[in-house]
């Protein structure tokens, strides 16, 4: 578990130590997060986390977005319908993934810190808007959708209702006929041409 006590410092013992609270995140959940634990597995002493993060959440936040730094590539299928869909498949089946584990875990956990809270809502609007500009724009381009579209809250409209359902049903995924579902009678209706 722990890793060998080594000297180590700036970005890489930065990197050592948000990837073993991003191990720990994902095996003990958030209420399971420590310094101490972090520390052992980092293979440094508390003094070294705490002089970068005050406190369990900012490093649980911190870990997150390390964890999650890999946005969603856009698909390029050459069709709008096919490239939401492709996106929204991808959203589905990554909700099981750790990086989506820990979110909720977090966000459950970071509730009495209201400036960690907006982190991570801000963390998962930005890395959420990227691949749906990313299509819509190809899509006007094609003249598959209209330029109001570009809109973020217009582009991200079949993310937003793929998420109230994870919400209001208590979800981690739902059948692939409800994302058919989301672009053919909400998301295309409304971007189209």
């Amino acid at each position: 578990m722990a890793t060998p006590r080594t000297r180590r410092r700036g970005t890489e013992l930065a990197e050592a130590i948000l990837r073993a609270a991003a191990t720990e995140l994902a095996e003990t959940g958030y209420p399971g997060l420590t310094m101490e634990r972090v520390a052992q597995r980092a293979g440094t002493n508390k003094n070294a986390i705490y002089r970068r993060w005050p406190n369990r959440a900012a490093l649980g936040v911190a870990a997150y977005r390390h964890l999650a730094a890999d946005t969603l590539d856009p698909p390029d299928t050459g069709s709008l319908r096919e490239d939401a869909l492709a996106l929204l498949r991808a959203i589905n089946c990554g909700q099981t993934s750790p990086a989506a584990r820990v979110l909720r875990g977090l966000l459950t956990g970071v509730g009495d810190e209201p400036q960690l809270r907006e982190q991570l809502h801000r963390h998962a609007v930005e890395s959420g808007t990227k691949p749906w500009l990313a299509i819509v724009e190809r899509a006007v381009a094609r003249g598959e959708a209209s330029p109001r579209a570009r809109r973020p809250r217009v582009a991200t409209v079949a993310l937003d209702l793929l998420r109230h359902e994870f919400l209001t049903r208590g979800l981690t995924t739902v059948d692939d006929a409800v994302l058919v579902e989301l672009v053919d009678e909400v998301y295309l209706p409304l971007v189209g041409a």
